[in-house]
């Protein structure tokens, strides 16, 4: 499951960061390896606190004490646990 799918208010453990594209190919993606910068690593609690009014984009999404928008395609790329949502 992806982080984009998660509904509001619910809370998932990051699995991994995907790095490849729609090919399968995997390259070196600036906007994962920032993603990881800023805390999105395997094992880290994620929550999202609301999506926006229209397709749901930005989400909002909170890492420990701090909150960050994401696009709906860079919450794709982060990959989190199944069952694992409160």
């Amino acid at each position: 499951m992806r982080l984009s799918e998660l509904k509001v208010k619910q809370t998932a453990i990051i699995r991994q960061i995907i790095r490849q594209d729609e090919g399968g190919e995997s390259h070196n993606d600036l906007v994962a390896s920032r993603l990881e910068t800023l805390g999105f690593v395997p094992g880290t609690r994620v929550q999202v606190i609301t999506k926006g009014v229209f397709g749901g984009d930005p989400i909002l999404i909170q890492v420990g004490f701090t909150r960050f928008a994401l696009r709906k395609n860079e919450a794709e790329k982060i990959e989190i646990e199944d069952g694992v949502t409160t």
